[in-house]
């Protein structure tokens, strides 16, 4: 344990072993040394943006066992949308101030893969300002399969229609044993970062996430954060690394012990720690919880995400953001944490000081 507080006071870097090893670490411990890094780079700035998430279907040829949101029997309600509600619901975001739409969906074979392209199309002729953040690697793969082409002439299609960053969604945890158990079919790992990898290489911004507390372990965790780093070392393209927590509600992995929060904390910090090369550590409010998410700003994290105003597919686990939050109330409970909020743009530029 010596060696460790030593690497860590020293900002002496890993190796995967003592990555893990981490974990046996006081969180008192850790927390210190996130803060010291997240302080060094942002001082007590909090960043968000004012964003609307719009998920144009939840009908989906893949049978992931964590997903509550797609149309199966726990969810019986399948939707899709057109591409004219799509544009209609980002111009009602747009006119109420929100900088960014965030485009995720279902894998939905029956609309066809112009579809996809026209939504993004139709959005940019309509509000050519507004940021679109838009499909997800495990999207890109399953338009590859839909359509015949390439990853490469798939992300072509998609900064031609406008998508200006990509979600980090779809990487849920790297391990290929654990993937087969809980997303089998999905984008492998190794396809996952060779499609941000050929983003990244075309000038273009992502995020990346991971989802854990399920049936994963401590080292699976280890090991996804540092295959990011090590991608990240190669394109300097992620713009932000966010830790996804589980939801537990209406899904088949039938999770019965679950994430303290000591353990949700430990894990954002290490993430600080050990991303060093990744700008920003986003601790989303969805997924976290809004207290806890606000929490995790004393321990590495430096966003929160943002305004959101409406989300389906966590909350259809159980997550509290169908409705996402009152831009008043989210900066009025930054500061309440003793920080400063400061309205972000998707590629992390101030747009405000609050």
């Amino acid at each position: 344990m010596d060696k460790l507080i030593q690497k860590l006071e020293n900002n002496i870097e890993f190796t995967l072993d003592e990555a893990n090893k981490l974990y046996d670490l006081d969180l008192s411990v850790l927390g210190k040394a996130a803060q010291k890094i997240r302080l060094d780079k942002f001082g007590k700035k909090t960043y968000f943006n004012i964003n609307r998430h719009i998920n144009p279907s939840n009908i989906c040829k893949d049978v992931c066992k964590f997903c509550a949101f797609s149309a199966h029997r726990k969810n019986p309600n399948p939707y899709t949308l057109s591409v004219e509600e799509c544009v209609q619901i980002a111009k009602n975001a747009y006119e109420k101030g929100a900088k960014e739409v965030h485009v995720v969906s279902a894998h939905n074979p029956e609309v066809g893969y112009e579809y996809y392209m026209n939504i993004v199309k139709s959005i940019k002729q309509e509000l050519p300002d507004i940021h679109v953040k838009a499909f997800t690697a495990a999207e890109v793969n399953f338009f590859s399969e839909l359509s015949g082409k390439s990853h490469k002439e798939v992300l072509e299609d998609m900064a031609n229609s406008g998508v200006d960053s990509m979600p980090g969604g779809g990487a849920e945890i790297f391990d290929e044993q654990i993937r087969n158990k809980i997303c089998k079919g999905k984008v492998s790992s190794d396809d996952w970062l060779k499609i941000h990898e050929i983003w990244h290489t075309m000038g273009k911004k992502s995020n990346v996430t991971m989802l854990f507390g399920h049936i994963e372990d401590r080292i699976h965790r280890i090991d996804h954060i540092m295959r990011i780093k090590k991608l990240q070392d190669k394109t300097g393209g992620f713009n932000a690394f966010i830790p996804l927590v589980y939801q537990r509600k209406n899904n088949y992995l039938n999770v019965s012990k679950f994430l303290t929060g000591t353990e949700i904390l430990k894990t954002i910090a290490i993430s600080r720690i050990l991303l060093q090369n990744i700008p920003n550590i986003k601790a989303y409010w969805v997924t976290t919880t809004l207290n806890l998410s606000l929490v995790a700003q004393e321990y590495g994290a430096n966003d929160i995400d943002g305004t959101i105003e409406k989300e389906s597919i966590n909350s259809a686990a159980g997550a509290a953001s169908s409705n996402g939050l009152n831009l008043n109330d989210l900066v009025e409970l930054i500061k309440d944490s003793g920080f400063i909020p400061v309205e972000r743009d998707s590629l992390y530029n101030e747009i405000k000081v609050y």
